[in-house]
């Protein structure tokens, strides 16, 4: 059998994760590890000593016949040049969705076994402390607008994509119900949280639809999120390493679960298919780790 991948394969591969509704960065993020799967084999095939222009790399993307050992051969290369397990994983789970498509399971490749850490890097895990940081220094900077939003995505552990369910109906219902991947799930909004957002959105003319919006309008993206939570690192005295979107979500799940101690009923909060998922938001930091093994007293 011919294993023949084209820019028709791609396109309607691409067409299908959006009928199933991935969100559109992960649909970027699948096509753009497969087009580095086959930028990769096509260079293997050409004469290794012959430089390759970015033109005819390009064209060597498309109309590619790879074999059932190529994967395999690509995971090995990505090992080989020290790409981080997980991101090795992740390359290889985004090719192997591909040949599922297409109905190539056998050329599908086995994953790298990386043993579960049990604690996070103390340099990664935000702090409450560290939050609260944040929101003062966003307040005092007159940025009302990120203060709501950190406060909205720490305090409902929503993912920075559902920041857009987020509307006027959303508050005054006192809950959001946010649809992803054919799934729709609720999310209660806290009581004092729809108090702010509903003067904010009362000061900003904002009558209906999404609260978070840009000067023209739009809905705020993702990367704008992102940025405006960088800029405040340097003022309040927070590591860049801990600000981010997501970790406002793990610093959500870790308090949640303090509460209810209930990872089931924190998956359903977090739209978790997974509990395994869910257990990696729960993962001590190193220092804690350190500390549980001090008090266990086996040396003498």
């Amino acid at each position: 059998m011919e294993y023949k991948i084209t820019d028709r394969t791609i396109t309607e591969y691409e067409e299908y994760l959006l009928r199933e509704e991935y969100a559109e960065n992960t649909v970027r993020k699948y096509l753009r590890d497969i087009q580095a799967f086959l930028l990769w084999q096509s260079k293997c095939c050409a004469d290794r000593k012959e430089e390759m222009d970015s033109n005819t790399s390009d064209r060597n993307i498309r109309g590619t016949v790879i074999t059932r050992e190529d994967a395999t051969a690509w995971k090995a290369y990505l090992v080989a040049e020290e790409y981080a397990p997980v991101t090795v994983n992740a390359m290889l789970s985004s090719l192997n969705g591909f040949f599922s498509f297409l109905g190539w399971d056998e050329c599908r490749v086995k994953f790298l076994k990386i043993q579960r850490r049990v604690f996070r890097d103390q340099d990664r895990e935000l702090s409450r402390a560290e939050y609260e940081r944040l929101l003062e220094t966003a307040h005092s900077s007159g940025n009302i607008r990120l203060t709501l939003l950190l406060e909205t995505i720490c305090s409902t552990g929503i993912r920075v994509s559902e920041v857009k369910y987020i509307t006027t109906e959303a508050v005054s219902r006192r809950r959001a119900d946010i649809y992803l991947k054919g799934k729709i799930r609720t999310i209660l909004l806290p009581g004092k949280l729809c108090k702010k957002l509903k003067e904010y959105a009362r000061k900003q003319n904002i009558c209906s639809g999404e609260i978070f919006l840009t000067r023209n309008g739009n809905g705020i993206s993702r990367r704008q999120i992102w940025q405006e939570m960088k800029n405040l690192c340097e003022k309040a005295k927070v590591s860049s390493s801990k600000v981010f979107p997501h970790n406002l979500r793990h610093l959500f799940a870790r308090t949640f679960y303090k509460i209810c101690r209930d990872i089931v009923k924190l998956a359903d909060v977090l739209g978790h298919s997974s509990i395994e998922t869910t257990r990696i938001y729960l993962i001590s930091t190193g220092e804690n780790h350190a500390r549980q093994m001090e008090r266990l007293g086996l040396v003498s």
